[in-house]
C-alpha cells in the first residue's frame, strides 16, 4: 500500500515522515465480503479501519424492529464506532459491508500506544475528533431544519457514490424518510435537473 493513502487519512502538520512509517506498520490489511459484519450490537469494538475500497454502513434496530441507517463509510474514510472503542462499552450499532471491501485495521491497544508515543498523532486525533463532533452536530441540525429533498441533495453532493451503489432503503432510512418518499424525491430532483 502506498504511504500516500495513510498520509491522506492521517494528514496533520505535526506528523513527521518517520511517524507515518510507524503508523503504516501498525495496520493490517483485511478484506470484507458483501454483507459481512465488522461489528454487531452487544460487541465492544477493539479496532478501527481505514477504508481503501468499498462501502460500509452503520445501523441500529429501532423500537419497532426496523433497521435505521446511521452512517456510511467509503474509500479514504475511517470506519469506527467511536463510543464503543473509546468508552470500552458494548455498541448499539451494527457495521456491515454493503459491497466487497478492502480496509486497513489498527487494534485499539496498538492505537493507544502510538497515541501516547507520537505527539503529532495525538494532535491529529484531537483534530479528527473535533471534526467528527462538528459533523455529527451538523447532521443533527439538518435532520430538523432541512426538508427531505434538501437532505437528499446534500447527500448527493457530499457522497455521490452512495446513490450509485447503496440500496435505496438504506438511503431512505438514513435520510429519515420512507422508501416511497425517497422515490418521489428522486423523481422531483431528476425533473429539476
Amino acid at each position: 500500500m502506498k504511504s500516500s493513502f495513510f498520509e491522506n487519512i492521517y494528514q496533520h502538520p505535526s506528523l513527521k515522515q518517520e511517524d507515518y512509517s510507524q503508523l503504516i506498520a501498525a495496520h493490517t490489511k483485511v478484506a470484507f465480503q458483501k454483507g459481512e459484519f465488522v461489528l454487531q450490537e452487544g460487541q465492544t469494538s477493539n479496532a478501527y479501519y481505514l477504508v481503501e475500497s468499498g462501502l460500509f454502513r452503520s445501523y441500529v434496530i429501532d423500537y419497532k424492529g426496523n433497521e435505521i441507517t446511521t452512517g456510511f463509510f467509503g474509500a479514504n474514510e475511517i470506519l469506527i464506532e467511536v463510543a464503543s472503542i473509546f468508552l470500552r462499552q458494548p455498541t448499539k450499532e451494527y457495521i456491515q459491508a454493503i459491497t466487497p471491501a478492502q480496509a486497513w485495521k489498527i487494534d485499539f491497544h496498538v492505537f493507544q500506544t502510538l497515541f501516547a508515543q507520537i505527539p503529532g498523532f495525538t494532535e491529529w486525533g484531537r483534530t479528527w475528533m473535533s471534526n467528527q463532533l462538528f459533523s455529527a452536530k451538523q447532521r443533527s441540525i439538518h435532520m430538523h431544519t432541512q426538508s427531505a429533498s434538501q437532505r437528499y441533495l446534500s447527500l448527493i453532493e457530499d457522497k455521490p457514490q452512495l446513490i450509485q451503489e447503496v440500496p435505496l432503503k438504506y438511503i431512505a432510512s438514513y435520510l429519515g424518510v420512507t422508501d416511497t418518499s425517497l422515490s418521489r424525491i428522486r423523481k422531483e430532483v431528476l425533473k429539476a435537473h
